[in-house]
């Protein structure tokens, strides 16, 4: 696991020790941030059940403003910040210990323009961590173009199911091996 791209370009990344993670192959995060190659300059990032940071450090390393990395365990966070001590991007990233929903129940201070979405798999948390920005769609940044920020949730293919979502769409979605990304979106008028 290394950085694709960007000032950190080719640093390798730890993991987090057992198998509590499943961090994004580098295919994978190679393919979003083709796809996000215009967006993430100057964004604001959440990468919500960050694990090892990875998909977060891409981000910086290729001109992110600013990302906050949440996750509850310990052995992520120490992970998360050596991986950004490793990087030299820490000055630009604010690392919390919190429970991911509770975070997204609590007060919006600032919107994003990208959330990550990579829980631990087969227990539906990215249903749920979707359905609560879907509630409060303030998460997610506009502009005056009537652009939205975005999420995209990283799940297995056994995972997927079509969300009652009501604030948000799904616009686009791409598999990679056992990897589905899932994009979604502000819909049009809300």
């Amino acid at each position: 696991m290394r950085v694709i791209a960007g000032i950190a370009k080719g640093r390798r990344l730890q993991s987090v020790p057992g198998d509590v993670t499943r961090p994004i192959t580098d295919r994978a995060k190679e393919a979003l941030f083709n796809i996000l190659a215009d967006f993430i300059g100057g964004a604001r990032v959440l990468d919500l059940f960050a694990g090892t940071g990875a998909v977060g450090i891409e981000a910086l390393s290729r001109g992110a403003a600013e990302v906050v990395f949440i996750d509850k365990s310990p052995a992520a966070l120490r992970t998360v910040r050596a991986n950004l001590e490793h990087t030299r991007l820490a000055e630009q990233a604010i690392v919390l210990r919190a429970d991911a929903f509770k975070y997204l129940a609590g007060p919006i201070e600032a919107s994003y323009d990208l959330i990550y979405v990579a829980p631990p798999q087969y227990k539906g948390l990215w249903a749920e961590a979707l359905l609560a920005i879907d509630r409060r769609p303030a998460w997610l940044s506009t502009s005056d173009e009537d652009e939205s920020g975005i999420v995209v949730a990283q799940i297995h293919p056994r995972e997927y199911q079509d969300l009652p979502v009501r604030n948000l769409v799904e616009y686009d979605q791409r598999k990679y091996g056992s990897t589905i990304l899932c994009f979604y979106e502000v819909a049009e008028g809300q």
